[in-house]
């Protein structure tokens, strides 16, 4: 019987199998942020196992609230740096080289196809889209993986989704995600890897690709993941060039890590996205979706473009291309933070963030904080944010603010009349 790709990662990577079901694989990765880090950290501490199984294999990051805005934030930052230092973790990115994390640690070619990553983070999951096997964990399992290297996961079950058709102009990666989730609710992919094929993954930059197995987790996945291809060689070739002769040899062991014909899914999706519009959020819950065209004229109160869904170059550019040569309205907050530093650089040495301030936006440093309500756009109660980040819980961005998931394009649109509208780069 053939195998998924995420059983062939297990069985590459087992370590012990305790209980039918039970994996202990070998990690390759382990990531690391200032917000649940630092629990792990002081246990580890008051157990006299402040130490790490590999300081090449921990990457590490302050990314949420940056610079800190009060002593408990910056004591969660201090908390995080000092272990760093103590344990001789090289890839450290504090203050003025930090990013968003699931931006920062794939633009620096730490994600592999093979891969084993946790993180403390719910969304690690976007690191799939290399033919990586991505997960977010609690803190048991942070500690364990920080300290031995090992991480425990049930018998991988994998959904599989063929997306079919050809995308309109103006309809994004995020638009396709949110019909997914739409149509499988936010419990249809729970305890399962959600494995994306078909032509419309096949056009796919990474960063698409990223945004896709990002928001798996909104539907239940335990990840997401695409099949390596030669997009995925190109993105990483600036990191593994020294391992392949050719970037054809590159591809090649990367096959390897493909599912198999006949391999056994828990379900199979095959969806025609070839009419698929532009959609959003609307209430509480990302399975609760709606066309943009049916929600025009919800007045909002702030646009915010960036987060580890779609603060990379390419989501800035669509953003871009929509507001070059207009302002924001009247009353609408409008704000941009590029997803790391060399995004942000790009994006300046392109002019992409005078086209921002030319239209009213503010341009922030690179910061995981209005996502989910920290700082950097944090809304007041009543107040309703467009928004192109990957969470609309109740209070996710301020007790009492609604936030309407949808792609940068949409807010870009949003952003300058007021109210939800698509852009104009969509001619449905």
């Amino acid at each position: 019987m053939g195998k998924t790709i995420a059983q062939k990662i297990f069985d590459s990577h087992l370590v012990d199998k305790p209980f039918e079901g039970t994996n202990i694989l070998k990690l390759d990765r382990v990531f690391c942020h200032e917000i649940t880090t630092p629990i792990a950290i002081n246990d580890l501490i008051d157990r006299n196992m402040d130490r790490v199984f590999d300081c090449t294999k921990i990457k590490a990051v302050i990314d949420h609230v940056t610079p800190a805005k009060d002593s408990k934030c910056a004591m969660q930052e201090k908390i995080l740096r000092d272990w760093a230092a103590r344990n001789n973790i090289k890839d450290f990115f504090d203050i003025g080289s930090n990013g968003v994390c699931h931006a920062i640690f794939p633009e620096k070619g730490y994600v592999r196809p093979g891969f084993t990553v946790i993180m403390g983070d719910s969304h690690t999951c976007t690191h799939g889209a290399f033919g990586a096997f991505a997960a977010g964990v609690g803190t048991t399992d942070l500690e364990v993986g920080i300290l031995k290297g090992v991480c425990s996961f049930r018998d991988p079950k994998t959904i599989k989704f063929i997306l079919n058709g050809k995308l309109k102009d103006g309809v994004y990666a995020k638009d396709v995600i949110l019909h997914i989730i739409g149509q499988i609710g936010v419990n249809g992919a729970t305890n399962c890897v959600m494995e994306f094929t078909g032509p419309v993954i096949d056009k796919f930059t990474m960063e698409e690709r990223m945004t896709l197995c990002n928001m798996a987790i909104e539907a239940g996945g335990t990840s997401g993941i695409c099949f390596p291809d030669m997009q995925t060689v190109e993105y990483l070739w600036p990191f593994i060039k020294d391992d392949y002769e050719t970037k054809e040899a590159a591809l090649e062991d990367y096959k390897k890590w493909t599912s198999d014909p006949d391999a056994t899914y828990e379900k199979v999706y095959t969806f025609d996205l070839s009419d698929l519009e532009p959609v959003c959020t609307i209430n509480y819950k990302p399975d609760q979706i709606k066309k943009i065209s049916e929600m025009e004229g919800t007045k909002v109160d702030q646009v915010y473009i960036g987060s580890c869904t779609n603060g990379r170059l390419s989501d800035l550019r669509i953003a871009a291309q929509v507001l070059k040569g207009h302002h924001i309205a009247s009353g609408v907050r409008g704000i941009v933070s590029p997803a790391t530093p060399k995004v942000y650089k790009d994006a300046m040495d392109e002019g992409l963030l005078a086209i921002f301030m030319d239209a009213g936006f503010c341009v922030t440093n690179p910061t995981c904080g209005a996502c989910l309500g920290m700082s950097n756009g944090v809304l007041a109660e009543g107040e309703v944010c467009a928004s192109t980040t990957n969470r609309n819980f109740n209070g996710r961005m301020g007790k009492g603010g609604m936030v309407h998931l949808m792609s940068p394009a949409s807010a870009a649109a949003t952003a300058i009349k007021g109210t939800i509208c698509n852009s104009e780069i969509y001619k449905g």
